[in-house]
């Protein structure tokens, strides 16, 4: 046993020097992503507590506003349009309760005239445009803005819409994939691996595992976009009706293990973006 412990030690403490170090010079290993765009900041919905979200208003504002990056969500209509909207039921959003999907463009309603934030219960946002938007005009409309499409469903024809937008309007580099499903990002990228992408729920499990374990100063990664909710601010909304996530300390205890300076630093060194 001390004759195991004699080699285990010290070949334990050099792979802990050595991923430490290279954690804090990624280049060594890594060349360094270069992108077509650096947002610090990005309008989640279009920047939902000021407007309602998702609508023409909602992201021109965002843009007065100075904002880096538009951040969307986009379902398919019955008769083949391509509408920003963050659900696919529109209940939430119009009162409603009827799927996107089963509804063609001119019969879509519109939203709610006051809708409540989904980060902030019992605040309300309000403006005078009530109508979804088509990507299309988003993409005409913003032409230099990057933006982050995020599709909920593995549909094929949604995901293939999507990219002929893209490459109709020449923005492959400033339109980002992104979704919480790694099956649906693997058809994203199959269908147009030209674009940038984000990381997946999995994903970021992998990443978080991977640097605890000190393994991530050698992983290579594709992905050029690391979004995280703090989870402090999410509300009953998004926590499912299970006692120990309302728990204040798991609450706590999550943040503490996903919001760590030297892995976001680690990550912008090797030049992907990481937002929250």
């Amino acid at each position: 046993m001390s004759s195991f412990l004699y080699f285990l030690l010290p070949a334990l403490g050099g792979y802990i020097l050595t991923s430490v170090y290279l954690l804090k010079n990624p280049r060594i290993l890594h060349r360094r992503r270069r992108t077509a765009f650096n947002s610090r900041h990005i309008s989640h919905r279009g920047g939902c507590g000021e407007r309602i979200e998702s609508t023409m208003e909602a992201f021109t504002h965002a843009v007065e506003q100075g904002t880096q990056m538009l951040e969307m969500d986009c379902h398919l209509t019955h008769d083949g349009y391509v509408v920003v909207s963050h659900d696919e039921n529109l209940l939430r959003q119009t009162g409603c309760d009827v799927a996107m999907s089963s509804l063609n463009l001119q019969d879509l309603p519109l939203y709610k005239e006051r809708l409540e934030v989904t980060f902030y219960a019992g605040h309300y946002s309000s403006g005078a445009d009530r109508k979804f938007a088509l990507l299309e005009d988003v993409f005409r409309k913003f032409p230099g803005m990057p933006i982050s499409i995020e599709l909920k469903e593995n549909n094929i024809q949604l995901i293939e819409k999507v990219s002929e937008l893209v490459r109709r309007y020449q923005r492959e580099d400033i339109t980002i994939w992104a979704s919480v499903s790694s099956n649906i990002m693997k058809e994203c990228r199959r269908i147009n691996g030209s674009m940038p992408y984000s990381f997946t729920k999995k994903r970021g499990v992998l990443l978080l595992l991977f640097f605890y374990s000190g393994l991530l100063p050698f992983v290579p990664l594709g992905e050029s976009l690391l979004q995280f909710y703090l989870p402090c601010i999410i509300n009953r909304t998004f926590i499912p009706e299970n006692p120990i996530l309302k728990n204040r300390l798991v609450v706590y205890l999550l943040e503490k293990v996903t919001m760590r300076k030297s892995l976001f630093k680690h990550l912008e060194a090797r030049g992907i973006q990481t937002r929250t």
